[in-house]
C-alpha cells in the first residue's frame, strides 16, 4: 500500500475470538497485531508464522478498544465494564486498571508522545490520562450523548470527539475548551481521527458516509457516500493520501484522496466490518468484525 499500483491481498486469517472483533492495532514493530472483542479478551496475535497468540483476560463485560503504545511496551484496552487497562504485551500479559468513566467505556488512544492516553464513554465525556503516573487529569464535557470514539492530534494538542449526539468536536488540551464543532452527519457518528500531518480530520458516521474536514478553514473538504450500510470505522495511511473503511455492508473501502475517489472494495468478512487500522509503516491492514476473525 505504499502506492497506488499495489493490489491489497490476504496475507494472514486469525481466529480465536468467540464474538465480534471490535478493535485491531498493529504494534509498531509490525510483529503484533491486537484485537479485542465482545468475548472479554484482548488477543495479541505475533505475525511470524506458527508462533502462539496471548489470549488476555481481565476485563469484566466486552472490550470495546485497543491501542498499543508509540514504543510498542504496552496495550490499552477499553471496555463495557467501565475501566481502562494498560497491558504489557508479552507472555505474562501484566495489567493495571484505570477508573474514572461511570458508564461504558468506547475508544482508547495514546498520545504520539505515549505520555497521554484519551478516553471516550457512554457517561457523554472524554478523559485525558497521565500514562506513567496512571492518574486521571481532566475530562471535556460537551456532548450529550454518548461518545463513541476520541484521538489525540499528531501534536499532542488537540483532542477530536465524535457522540451519538452526531456532532464531532475539537477540543484545546491546554485551555480546556472545546474549539469546534462539526455537525454535518446526519446519523451517529461512529469513529473520527485526525490525518498524519494534523491538518484534517475525517469521520464514519451511521449515515452510511465519510466526511472530511480541514480544521485550518473549518471547511468540509470531502463527503463520500461509497458504503451501503453504516461506516464503523476508518484509518488513514501514513502518507496521508489513502483512507480505508469499514462497514456493515460487510465491505472494506480504499479511498484515494487526492484524487477524490474510490480506489478499491474489499469482500472478506462474512459479516458487517467494525474495525480497520493501517500499519504505522502503511504496509499491511487489519480489519475485524461480527464473523469473528481479522
Amino acid at each position: 500500500m505504499a502506492s497506488a499500483l499495489e493490489d491489497p491481498n490476504l496475507e494472514h486469517n486469525f481466529k480465536g475470538h468467540k464474538d465480534v472483533v471490535t478493535s485491531v492495532d498493529f504494534n509498531p514493530n509490525n510483529k503484533q497485531l491486537a484485537t479485542t472483542s465482545i468475548d472479554k479478551c484482548l488477543m495479541i496475535w505475533n505475525l511470524k508464522p506458527q508462533t502462539r497468540a496471548y489470549r488476555f483476560t481481565g476485563h469484566k463485560d466486552a472490550v470495546m478498544s485497543v491501542h498499543f503504545s508509540p514504543s510498542g511496551h504496552l496495550v490499552a484496552s477499553a471496555s463495557r465494564d467501565k475501566t481502562v487497562r494498560l497491558w504489557t504485551p508479552n507472555v505474562k500479559g501484566a495489567s493495571t486498571t484505570f477508573t474514572a468513566h461511570s458508564a461504558v467505556v468506547r475508544s482508547v488512544n495514546f498520545s504520539c508522545d505515549g505520555n497521554f492516553l484519551v478516553t471516550a464513554a457512554d457517561d457523554k465525556s472524554i478523559k485525558v490520562w497521565n500514562t506513567h503516573q496512571q492518574r486521571f487529569l481532566l475530562s471535556f464535557k460537551g456532548h450529550n450523548n454518548w461518545v463513541r470514539s476520541a484521538r489525540f492530534s499528531p501534536d499532542g494538542r488537540l483532542v477530536v470527539s465524535c457522540s451519538d449526539d452526531r456532532t464531532v468536536k475539537i477540543w484545546d488540551t491546554v485551555s480546556r475548551e472545546c474549539i469546534n464543532t462539526f455537525t454535518e452527519h446526519r446519523g451517529f457518528a461512529n469513529f473520527v481521527d485526525f490525518n498524519p500531518s494534523g491538518t484534517c480530520i475525517a469521520s464514519a458516521g451511521t449515515d452510511n458516509t465519510v466526511k472530511l474536514w480541514d480544521i485550518r478553514i473549518n471547511k468540509l473538504l470531502q463527503h463520500y457516500q461509497v458504503h451501503s450500510a453504516s461506516v464503523n470505522c476508518l484509518s488513514f495511511h501514513p502518507s496521508g493520501n489513502y483512507l480505508i473503511t469499514a462497514s456493515s455492508d460487510c465491505t472494506l473501502k480504499i479511498m484515494d484522496l487526492l484524487e477524490g475517489r474510490l480506489l478499491y472494495t474489499l469482500h472478506g468478512h462474512q459479516g458487517p466490518v467494525i474495525a480497520v487500522t493501517f500499519s504505522r509503516h502503511g504496509e499491511y491492514f487489519a480489519s475485524g468484525g461480527s464473523d469473528s476473525q481479522k
